[in-house]
């Protein structure tokens, strides 16, 4: 990294020499919607173009999970068979083709098949229960389903009527099996040369249904479009660009290699962030089905991984992780992550212990991924900020009321605007309306920007749970907590946590003369939504729940309560 004489160019000298006219990151204004909207003027502009571009990569690995290695040029062609496969069984432009599987090679080739005949894809996230899968399959109104044998087996008692593929040499009888279409992983490479079909599509056609828990309780589609995707491969290179330009480094040339992916794919930051990215510049990517520190030492050493994060969780177990010296380690280069608060410490521990660059970055499911990103000696030196926007996105802070854009240094919520933002969410007209105001996304995080424009989240005024990355809206638990006829009260909210950034906890009170004890309620949470979402504790409270004059549970109240428990549970 930089020396004493860092940064040698401000941010605004960096961003206007990436920028300017003739160079691969010039941007123009279009109206997208009825708004000025910046967007990058290079680079492939929809999901199919990529796939195209991409065959240019020839027989180099692009996917690897376990003893399955699958080269670019044989994931092209299974994409296209299977794109053919979708456009013959009826698929048209506009229909929706859901996703739920972990991290397989089949969900690359299952999303771009599904863009490349104009489909919307909806991806769903692999952790939820059988009535959160069957809720957005209906309100979505999915006419194909794209699955592995263990989301098959969650939704068996489930009454669908779409067509669907299951990708699994395990496969249920009931189901017919993605192999018996396209072949499995390793047999791709058999395939003969396959086009894709011939499909008009556009920039701004809609492309992607990404579900976002929504503080009613059930989750928003949010509805994308080619742009918004494509829109984070170019704010990936411009990112590292930006970082090189501020040392005083030439811009490097996009250079293949080795990534490890343990996040899930069915979430924006992997899918759009990092699976487009990988595929423009040609990076391998490493899959893994979960999460296990162990594994991923053993991973990096092996296929010498260059890059991998995802939330700082992920970051902390390989830093604490008791057999690390055992393993070489001295191909990683980066490791970033976003998603969930990350310490500051967590920054010096990467460039001092692992000698790799920290990044994180800043975006939501709202924005299709990237709006900031902070890399290198600008993290090292504002470890408390998640960087600033990328050249296409603009940032500013409103009163909390929406009212008044306030100035450089106050605190309110922050809006984001850009190429990235979605349209709005599927078939919710008035939460769309309440969101999306000319362009710009309230954000509902609450956040200030400093004079050079890195921006710091402050705390979230809707109340999110971020755990290790998983989002989780208090409301959705409370009605479950809710239902249990012991609770007559109810109030969920973060505890903090050195690994995942926060846990979900819970402060109830019960119904008079009713007892239950916290297994027990947890495990009724448990049964009726996702694991992640469960509170670690549960206190009863022997007083009603601190409330406004208005009603309105208090928060902070609820927080202090909670988190003086978690200390007193802890061992000293």
């Amino acid at each position: 990294m930089g020396g004493s004489a860092w940064p040698v160019l401000s941010v605004s000298e960096a961003r206007k020499r990436l920028c300017e006219p003739g160079s691969l990151f010039e941007f123009e204004v279009r109206e997208i919607n009825g708004a000025p909207v910046r967007v990058w003027k290079n680079g492939p502009q929809t999901l199919p173009d990529l796939v195209r571009a991409a065959v240019s990569h020839g027989d180099r690995e692009f996917l690897v999970l376990g003893d399955e290695r699958v080269s670019f040029r044989a994931f092209c062609n299974a994409a296209a068979l299977l794109a053919q496969t979708l456009r013959a069984r009826g698929v048209t432009k506009g229909d929706r083709v859901a996703i739920a599987m972990r991290n397989l090679p089949e969900f690359p080739v299952a999303f771009f098949a599904a863009a490349a005949v104009g489909a919307i894809i909806v991806p769903l996230n692999a952790w939820w229960t059988a009535d959160e899968l069957a809720y957005a399959l209906d309100d979505s109104g999915a006419r194909s389903l794209i699955c592995d044998a263990e989301r098959w087996a969650v939704l068996s008692g489930a009454s669908l009527s779409l067509d669907v593929l299951v990708c699994s040499a395990d496969a249920p009888v009931d189901a017919e099996r993605l192999e018996d279409v396209i072949g499995a992983p390793n047999d791709w490479a058999a395939l003969a040369d396959q086009s894709l079909p011939d499909v008009d599509i556009a920039a701004d056609d809609p492309a992607t249904l990404f579900y976002t828990s929504g503080t009613t309780g059930r989750p928003k589609g949010a509805l994308g479009t080619h742009r918004s995707s494509m829109s984070n491969v170019l704010a990936t290179a411009y990112a590292g660009a930006f970082a090189a330009l501020r040392r005083g480094e030439p811009v490097p040339e996009p250079q293949p290699r080795a990534s490890l992916l343990p996040i899930p794919l069915f979430h924006v930051t992997a899918c759009n962030a990092r699976m487009l990215s990988s595929l423009h510049v040609g990076h391998t990517m490493v899959l893994m089905n979960k999460w296990d520190p162990l594994e991923a030492l053993q991973i990096i050493e092996r296929e010498k991984i260059a890059y991998t994060g995802g939330v700082p969780a992920i970051a902390w177990s390989l830093l604490e992780h008791p057999q690390r010296g055992e393993f070489d380690l001295s191909s990683l280069e980066g490791v970033a992550y976003g998603g969930a608060p990350a310490a500051p410490e967590l920054v010096r521990r990467l460039h001092e212990d692992l000698g790799c660059e920290p990044g994180t970055g800043w975006g939501m499911t709202e924005t299709s991924g990237t709006v900031t990103r902070h890399d290198g000696e600008d993290y090292l030196n504002r470890p408390g900020s998640c960087g600033p926007p990328v050249a296409v996105a603009e940032l500013k802070i409103m009163s909390l009321d929406g009212a008044n854009e306030l100035e450089t240094g106050e605190v309110g919520e922050l809006w984001a605007r850009g190429p990235m933002v979605v349209t709005g969410y599927w078939n919710k007209p008035d939460a769309t309306a309440d969101t999306f105001i000319d362009g710009w996304v309230r954000t509902g995080d609450v956040a200030r920007l400093d004079e050079d424009g890195f921006c710091y989240i402050v705390d979230r005024s809707k109340d999110v749970i971020i755990r290790g990355g998983e989002n989780i809206y208090p409301v959705e638990v409370e009605n479950r907590l809710y239902e249990h006829p012991a609770v007559v009260d109810a109030a969920v909210a973060a505890i903090p946590h050195q690994i995942l950034g926060e846990e979900p906890a819970a402060l109830i009170t019960l119904s008079y003369g009713a007892s239950v004890d916290e297994p027990t309620l947890q495990a009724f949470v448990r049964e009726r939504l996702a694991g992640f979402k469960t509170p670690v504790l549960i206190q009863v409270h022997d007083a009603p729940l601190p409330r406004n004059a208005s009603g309105k549970i208090l928060k902070a109240e609820v927080r202090k309560i909670l988190a003086a428990e978690s200390a007193r549970r802890s061992p000293a």
